[in-house]
């Protein structure tokens, strides 16, 4: 896309596999340098040599974001290595059940460390260095925030935070010219969303009557194509876009169901 972002250091936690191996692909090909954050370190280590079998450049830090003390060390360790950040791509998370009637206070605060807290803290670890660059911020986050699902209170109560913090950030970052902005995921067709898929009997219908609903083309949407808005975002193409919520899903979450 030609987007100026060669030799940009760019994190990107969870990015070593889905919907974050598919951002970490994209930043190569436009000569970024991603920086894979996550807990499994033979999967981190996989994702880099794969790009680097292609003459792209990456790196990797383990790191269990459900602890603070590993945000923090996975932002050192971009900073030990490049002196900077140009961007941070706040990805990780899992959609893990925790709902009302079965979930508990354990299960719920532990969710919200998955899937919330690390937001937080990456950003809050990464800001001095994205003050220094003028970087820019991009939480991906999930359409359960406004469709509920049933039975993930937690997950969706993150990503309502996710949204607000997206909205919350844009203001507080303006006088440092730092954007932030989230990119919103309905149904893709990630290894995660396989396992969940493969838990059903009778998986090939459950997946036809959730593509049917999907306005634009009745299919799932791609990592690549959400990829794509999240590294036009990173870029100074959209140099005047600050505290958007952009939904990549088709249709899915706005658009009349009977199209």
């Amino acid at each position: 896309m030609q987007l100026s972002l060669t030799q940009k250091i760019i994190i990107v936690t969870g990015g070593a596999k889905g919907i974050g191996l598919g951002i970490v692909k994209v930043l190569a090909e436009e000569n970024a340098i991603p920086f894979i954050v996550g807990r499994n370190e033979k999967d981190n280590i996989k994702a880099v040599e794969e790009l680097k079998a292609i003459g792209k450049e990456a790196h990797q830090v383990a790191a269990d974001l459900t602890k603070p003390e590993d945000c923090k060390k996975a932002v050192e360790a971009v900073i030990a290595k490049f002196g900077r950040i140009d961007g941070l791509v706040n990805n990780a998370g899992v959609n893990d059940g925790v709902g009302l009637e079965n979930g508990n206070y354990e299960d719920f605060a532990a969710s919200l460390h998955k899937n919330l807290v690390h937001y937080y803290l990456m950003a809050q670890h990464a800001l001095p260095y994205l003050k220094e660059s003028k970087g820019a911020i991009v939480n991906i986050g999930s359409k359960t925030a406004e469709t509920g699902q049933g039975g993930t209170s937690a997950y969706a109560a993150s990503n309502g935070g996710r949204n607000a913090l997206t909205r919350e950030w844009a203001v507080e970052l303006l006088k440092y010219s730092i954007r932030v902005n989230a990119v919103i995921v309905a149904e893709c067709y990630t290894p995660l969303y396989e396992t969940w898929i493969n838990t059903f009997e009778n998986k090939e219908e459950k997946l036809a009557a959730i593509t049917k609903n999907i306005p634009l083309e009745n299919r799932m949407t791609t990592a690549e194509e959400i990829a794509n808005m999240v590294v036009f975002l990173l870029s100074e193409k959209s140099s005047h876009t600050t505290g958007q919520i952009i939904y990549v899903d088709g249709g899915y979450t706005h658009l009349d169901r009977s199209i």
